[in-house]
């Protein structure tokens, strides 16, 4: 029995508490030396966490844009990009300010999402790398859990170079080898009119690249509506990634600027739109309050664009200083998120742990060691540092940030870092490393060992082989595989694909 109002007020703090994660809630009890009251609090008194049911499951769609960086979006006061539905978003869920992709380039990072891991540890060292089989990955932990799942647009996991092309079903890197029931994708970036594989039928379709990925995503959705199976929607955009081609109507705006650049923007235009149909759709259907909308970019902006793309951050794609790796991002959750602003560093590797938290996933469905940490916690109250560093490898190029601080080179081999206090400087324009020994020492050293722990990933210590596959691909471009020779001569003349047909 609670005796007085002391106790009272403090069982009423880990109420309060216990609505974030039962992780959360118990490491709130300890460190508040309450564990006396765990026992009574557990037996008596545990009211509905965060963590969804199985019968109340939240339905969950990871939305990916490719290639756009930090800056351009209408909330952070872009100078001539508007994005009104982004806008709308940013104003109902967590806006996170501090949202690192897990790599500074597209495929990398996408590894991040599907394992929990950097991209290096899952094999994917750059662009166009295949996704080890050997890996665990969200959709296959989902599916054990009930959930239908599908993805929609660039997948780029299978190890092929190029633009965007429908993938095989016999492709043993398809997206529906590592866990999608359903699946309209493509290899890579695609556009306008763009031909796409439905499970290995291929099609054709007409339109705008972005507006196609959320079309097809809906009539799964419309369908997942109707049963009492939740869903889990991956989205995965090919815009505003090279070609640029928008419609006229979508480029009107921004007709001082040169014509890629024209139609660069264009391509988020149309972009910021599908999202508002996406959004518009799921309060028709009457699921928006149970579903996970969870937004972001696969890497930083683009440079040698006017206006520039990163919002003043330094570096851009392919760069491991912040404007090659912070990206927009925005969780919407109607029923569980209240509208607010986080500064708290987080990335791409921590959605496969958030979701697990969420739903309750059986830790056995991830690899160890996992990169990625719950961001459960942050839905309801700010958290004022990160427990783990965030690590970047990639080419060469590393980094590692600890809340306000980072480590980072360019050439990891030459033993040459740079220390940056983000807190003071989010530009990056002023070298510590020199001044701040101490910092420097702890950063340098905690570095070293993250990445030794990634070298014994990679080597394929982490599988209960204690080595890779040997039958995981090459990185290779498709249009020189005989897989796709038949199709050469017709797809030489369309526009995405001439310059690299011969």
């Amino acid at each position: 029995m609670i005796q007085n109002h002391s106790q009272a007020s403090t069982l009423h703090s880990a109420n309060r508490w216990c609505q974030t994660s039962p992780i959360h809630f118990l490491q709130r009890l300890a460190s508040a030396g309450l564990a006396s009251l765990a026992v009574f609090f557990l037996q008596n008194l545990w009211i509905t966490p965060l963590r969804a049911d199985a019968s109340d499951r939240p339905n969950i769609i990871l939305v990916m844009a490719d290639d756009m960086g930090w800056g351009q979006t209408g909330y952070y006061n872009h100078p001539i990009l508007k994005t009104p539905n982004l806008d709308e978003m940013s104003a109902s869920g967590l806006r996170l300010d501090r949202f690192y992709a897990g790599a500074p380039v597209c495929s990398p990072t996408r590894a991040s999402v599907m394992t929990g891991r950097t991209n290096d540890r899952t094999g994917v060292e750059s662009h166009g790398y295949a996704l080890r089989r050997q890996e665990k990955t969200l959709p296959q932990a989902l599916r054990k859990a009930g959930y239908v799942t599908g993805h929609f647009g660039k997948w780029h996991l299978n190890g092929h170079r190029g633009p965007g092309a429908p993938i095989f079903a016999s492709d043993d890197h398809n997206p529906g080898e590592f866990g999608f029931d359903q699946w309209v994708s493509t290899s890579n970036f695609f556009d306008r009119n763009p031909i796409l594989s439905r499970a290995g039928k291929f099609e054709e379709f007409e339109g705008d690249s972005s507006e196609i990925a959320i079309d097809e995503a809906l009539k799964f959705i419309r369908r997942q509506s109707k049963v009492a199976q939740p869903f889990f929607a991956v989205v995965w955009y090919g815009s505003p990634h090279s070609p640029f081609v928008a419609d006229g109507s979508d480029k009107g705006e921004f007709n001082e600027l040169k014509p890629d650049h024209q139609n660069h923007y264009g391509e988020l235009v149309a972009m910021d739109r599908s999202i508002g149909t996406l959004r518009r759709e799921l309060r028709q259907l009457t699921i928006a309050d149970n579903t996970i909308v969870w937004f972001c970019s696969d890497n930083g902006g683009l440079a040698q664009f006017g206006p520039e793309t990163v919002g003043g951050l330094r570096g851009f794609k392919g760069s491991v200083f912040e404007g090659g790796l912070r990206v927009p991002a925005i969780i919407e959750w109607p029923a569980k998120i209240q509208p607010r602003v986080s500064n708290y560093p987080a990335c791409t590797t921590d959605m496969f742990a958030t979701i697990s938290d969420i739903v309750g996933l059986d830790s056995a469905a991830r690899i160890l060691p996992q990169d990625g940490t719950s961001l459960v916690p942050l839905f309801t109250e700010e958290i004022s540092s990160r427990a783990s560093p965030l690590g970047f490898r990639y080419q060469g190029k590393i980094a590692l940030v600890d809340n306000g601080w980072k480590i980072l080179s360019e050439k990891y081999d030459k033993g040459k870092f740079e220390l940056y206090n983000l807190a003071n400087d989010p530009n990056e324009t002023t070298d510590l490393a020199q001044s701040e020994p101490g910092q420097f020492a702890r950063m340098k050293e905690l570095v070293v060992q993250w990445n030794e722990s990634v070298s014994n990933s990679f080597s394929g210590l982490d599988y209960p082989e204690k080595a890779v596959s040997a039958s995981e691909p090459e990185s290779k471009s498709w249009y020189d595989t005989p897989e796709y020779a038949p199709f050469l001569d017709e797809w030489k003349l369309r526009p995405e694909y001439s310059k690299y047909i011969k």
